[in-house]
């Protein structure tokens, strides 16, 4: 069973949906009045209810093909996520200098795609496991590389590989879009017709998942 359709969520739907990052921390009150806090997860987990993008009939029924497809909870798929889903900042283009992934090596060719939030010591770095085909694109020491020429983008992975390894030393940086791979939350779509005509918007969970 694959774990991950390459189909997307419909997009016009995913851009009105709500939802974000969660985290798991435990937090302890102690005696003295401070607190000892602990970090579960290393790693955010993006959840969204995307019942709130439905704005028609056929939105319903697209919606309700994807769960088909994906036979429920079973299968992930692509979704944009409509608040983070670019290299760039908020309003900026995408370049190949918004992101550095790595430093080349001399030997290594494949490369993760990441983003990086904030900066020095406390910045988090986020691997991108399911760029946009077609926006991907990078640079060696601030000089573009061509795609299906210098380095092709592997459909499985999402790793950028390049034709030659990038010298020792060398920084690769990257600007793309990208998509979160979801699942939905739910065995059970509650629709309803009536209470749709009356404004009654069906809840349609949706949670990330890791992909190996």
């Amino acid at each position: 069973m694959i774990s991950l359709l390459d189909e997307a969520f419909p997009l016009a739907i995913a851009f009105g949906a709500t939802g974000g990052p969660e985290r798991r921390t435990d937090v302890v009150p102690l005696a003295t009045g401070f607190e000892a806090r602990n970090a579960r997860w290393a790693d955010s987990r993006r959840r969204y209810d995307a019942g709130t993008g439905v704005r028609s009939i056929e939105d319903l029924k697209a919606v309700l093909s994807l769960f088909e497809t994906a036979r429920g909870r079973l299968v992930g798929f692509r979704f944009r996520d409509p608040f983070d889903h670019s290299s760039a900042g908020a309003g900026k283009v995408v370049t190949y200098g918004d992101q550095t992934i790595a430093i080349g090596d001399g030997v290594a060719t494949r490369f993760r795609l990441s983003k990086t939030y904030g900066q020095g010591t406390a910045a988090y770095e986020r691997e991108i496991r399911v760029p946009v085909p077609g926006s991907v694109q990078l640079a060696l020491e601030g000089i573009e590389q061509q795609a299906a020429g210098d380095f092709t983008l592997d459909p499985d992975t999402g790793e950028v590989v390049f034709d030659v390894p990038p010298p020792t030393g060398a920084i690769i940086t990257a600007g793309f879009e990208f998509d979160v791979p979801v699942r939905f939350d739910t065995d059970h779509l509650e629709l309803s017709l009536t209470h749709f005509e009356a404004g009654d918007i069906p809840t349609i969970p949706l949670v990330e998942i890791r992909l190996d």
